[in-house]
């Protein structure tokens, strides 16, 4: 199918300049004000959402904690969390303040960025290409999405129940930074989140004819190994965290097999 008339619009050099400038503008713009929403409501970003997952009675650990109950897995059951956090740098809760307040702008802006970024390449697509990739970007937005949230309300418990509470000996305590803590929050799942974009990475290889299903079926074995060490590295060093990762990145590579078909078939 043919370009519109305003699409096939020739632009200048300067003229796209301009349009990226005014795309960029717009982003930065809403990351600033969602930075501003989240800077304002302090008490919810922090005491609700970033140390949420360091108390008892934070959803994931109570459930984790009847999980155990029913299995008779003690090792499961936070309950009785001693986790001190603590602040050295005179101006080190101010900045962790800023930096907390930017990536849940960057994060609440994410779908808009998104958009801005398509309405930019958009008007060089044709029609076909134009419905496809608006679609590649609703995916990879929700599984971007449902990967952030996997990995803050499961990956991230584990890890800070793991790691905050692991001593080496009864006489050392575990008095942990500020900084620290945030950071193991936003990574972890921050890479969740990218990990999960599995499927469309598998979509954009088919399409380029470097992987097909057979491809993907042959090395289901070496991919559970590969899928294994991904899951040993973002999770703390306990079996049981690692098959919670492992298991659904498992059901994402299936997923990408399925995928790999459907290219397969519309070529």
């Amino acid at each position: 199918m043919n370009k519109t008339e305003e699409d096939t619009r020739e632009m200048s050099f300067w003229d796209h300049l301009d349009e990226l400038r005014s795309r960029l503008i717009r982003s930065f713009l809403a990351v600033f004000v969602m930075a501003i929403i989240a800077f304002i409501n302090r008490q919810v970003v922090f005491d609700l959402i970033i140390l949420g997952p360091s108390k008892a009675n934070f959803v994931t650990n109570q459930w984790l904690c009847s999980l155990g109950r029913a299995l008779n897995i003690d090792g499961l059951c936070f309950s009785n969390l001693n986790i001190q956090i603590i602040n050295i740098n005179m101006s080190g809760q101010f900045l962790v303040h800023l930096y907390t307040s930017a990536i849940a702008g960057l994060v609440l802006s994410f779908p808009y960025i998104i958009y801005q970024f398509w309405s930019f390449v958009r008007p060089a697509l044709y029609a076909g290409e134009k419905k496809k990739s608006q679609l590649a970007i609703v995916y990879s937005s929700l599984l971007f999405l449902t990967g952030l949230l996997f990995g803050y309300f499961l990956i991230v418990p584990l890890t800070i129940n793991f790691l905050g509470t692991y001593q080496v000996s009864s006489s050392v305590s575990n008095q942990i930074a500020l900084n620290s803590f945030i950071s193991t929050v936003v990574s972890v799942s921050f890479a969740v989140g990218i990990v999960f974009q599995l499927p469309l990475l598998i979509y954009f290889l088919a399409k380029a004819g470097l992987v097909s299903p057979d491809y993907l079926k042959r090395n289901r074995k070496y991919m559970l190994v590969i899928l294994l060490i991904v899951s040993a590295i973002i999770t703390p060093p306990d079996i049981f965290s690692q098959i919670m990762v492992c298991i659904p990145l498992l059901a994402l590579y299936e997923l990408s097999i399925g995928i790999a078909k459907g290219v397969y078939k519309e070529a």
